[in-house]
């Protein structure tokens, strides 16, 4: 039945795929000869006048939100795909064809309960920004203050929820026909997509993450140099509106401005690989749609050269178990201690406990040593991923839904570092921040910090302990009563045993009497 349901969509994605000539992309991309004859076949009585770069990002967009963000994800990895295609998915940003500004306004009024030209002194309707889950307005509050204001698409969470039926479909199948179905856990991960998707969707929820991102780069904290993130306005929030401070900067992408506006740019890369491991290793809660739409630099005069963060919709986070499983495998890795990689690997239960730890260890070095000692520009994480994942199929790793998003968020950041300075040494920023906070969590600080954490509920749980050790005591020994219950359980056991050889004895008498009966019958 599920199937059925999601037939009418399937059957759309390829009508629209063929539309745009995406079969005939994929084809060219396979050099063997059933390809290309296949491929001449397809292109017959077809003619695109449009690049390829077009066609695919006018399909992504036609498909809906979930293969927009496919493609933003893809924009941020030139090193990956042509430069054509990767500039044109690159409009996919933030500047998807936005929706009509009264559906807009209509929804404000329903969210908020009063018109946005009451709400506001001024509100634009000509929307500034379009993204594939909503879009943004900006206004000014009767107080002067400037914000902008982020409104939900229409019938979102129809066309999210049609795609991910399909999505779990596709992932069960490729669980049951791969052979390494069951340990890529697509529908794990699909589950998981699915869950960061519909909290997406809640602009409530989006805004409660603004606020979050925003004291834990506050002032008090000391980071507010490294990262500006806006101030949310609680009173002109609701599920499908969220109203925040208006932020002023240069996009990311735009690399020539940022020069021209006198900022440090390799200041500004080496600041962004401190801002990500920040957020993952200190506050375990991170912002995962890190693609150069959602990233600005500040060009003002009192906050030249900091990131500004935008769009909050897509946040990871992180138990303590995995900020410490990460944390010592990344030192590891930075120092080339590969026995401690495979020994972590196989603790963690990542990887089977019969694996052979000088085996595994010699496979990691293998992948992972041609790359140490290069500048980002030689450097494709990427092709570094493609390695690990053929050794993990060796050696049977499960791939870690939890921590899908954080692999994706470490994409977008590769994808931003190689913009802004293709000499940036990627290992050798991150290590000593790794280094600091290992030593941060395991030194004598990190135990009296633990100890005063954990202070305030054994001081309400200590005076209560010579109650609880006199009621223990005072307690009669269970051990008679236990003992008392297994005699009567023996005793009846007996009983019952008993009872069936004395009914399986009169059976057996009776059988026989019944057959000498009719024994002497029948002679």
């Amino acid at each position: 039945m599920k199937s059925l349901a999601s037939l009418p969509r399937l059957l759309r994605i390829l009508f629209v795929m063929l539309r745009y000539g995406l079969d005939e992309l994929v084809l060219s991309s396979f050099h063997h000869p059933l390809a290309s004859r296949l491929l001449v076949v397809l292109r017959f009585g077809r003619k695109f006048k449009m690049p390829r770069g077009e066609r695919l990002r006018r399909a992504l967009e036609e498909l809906g939100p979930i293969f927009v963000k496919f493609g933003q994800m893809l924009s941020t990895r030139r090193d990956l795909m042509p430069p054509d295609i990767a500039a044109e998915l690159a409009l996919l940003q933030d500047r998807v064809p936005p929706f009509d500004p009264e559906l807009a306004m209509a929804t404000i009024q329903a969210e908020l309960g009063r018109h946005p030209d009451q709400l506001f002194a001024r509100f634009e309707r000509q929307p500034v920004a379009s993204a594939s889950i909503a879009q943004v307005h900006f206004a000014e509050l009767h107080d002067g203050r400037e914000v902008a204001v982020k409104v939900l698409r229409p019938n979102m969470l129809r066309a999210i929820n049609q795609d991910l039926a399909l999505m779990r479909i596709l992932a069960g199948m490729v669980e049951r026909l791969l052979p390494d179905g069951r340990r890529l856990k697509p529908r794990e991960v699909v589950a998981e997509f699915d869950k960061y998707l519909h909290d997406e969707l809640d602009l409530l929820r989006e805004a409660s993450n603004c606020s979050q991102l925003r004291r834990n780069f506050s002032p008090e904290r000391r980071r507010d140099h490294l990262l500006m993130v806006p101030e949310v306005f609680w009173d002109y929030c609701a599920r499908s509106v969220f109203t925040m401070e208006r932020m002023r900067g240069i996009p990311i992408s735009q690399i020539e401005r940022i020069h021209a506006a006198g900022i440090d740019v390799p200041k500004l890369a080496r600041d962004g690989v401190e801002i990500f491991f920040i957020q993952v290793f200190t506050d375990g809660f991170f912002h995962a749609d890190m693609h150069p739409g959602n990233i600005y630099v500040s060009d003002d005069d009192t906050t030249r050269g900091r990131y500004i963060a935008l769009d909050f919709g897509i946040v990871g986070s992180l138990s303590e178990f995995d900020k410490n499983y990460l944390a010592q495998n990344f030192l590891a890795f930075f120092r080339r201690d590969y026995r401690q990689v495979a020994r972590l690997h196989i603790e963690s239960g990542w990887v089977p406990a019969y694996t052979r730890e000088e085996e595994f260890e010699g496979a990691i070095r293998a992948c992972c040593e041609p790359y140490f000692d290069r500048p980002l520009s030689e450097i494709s994480l990427g092709q570094v991923l493609m390695r690990l994942f053929q050794t993990s199929r060796r050696f049977h790793m499960e791939v870690q839904p939890q921590l899908v998003l954080l692999q994706k968020t470490l994409l977008n950041i590769e994808g931003l570092g190689r913009d802004l300075d293709p000499n940036l040494d990627l290992w050798k920023t991150a290590k000593p921040y790794l280094e600091a906070w290992m030593r941060d969590r395991v030194g004598l600080k990190a135990l009296l910090r633990n100890l005063e954490r954990e202070g305030e509920q054994w001081a309400q749980l200590l005076p209560e302990i010579p109650r609880l050790w006199h009621g223990q005591l005072a307690r009669p020994d269970p051990l008679p009563l236990v003992a008392l219950e297994l005699a009567q359980l023996r005793r009846g056991q007996s009983r019952l045993t008993r009872w069936v050889a004395a009914l399986a004895v009169t059976s057996l008498l009776a059988i026989a009497g019944m057959a000498s009966a009719l024994w002497w019958l029948w002679h």
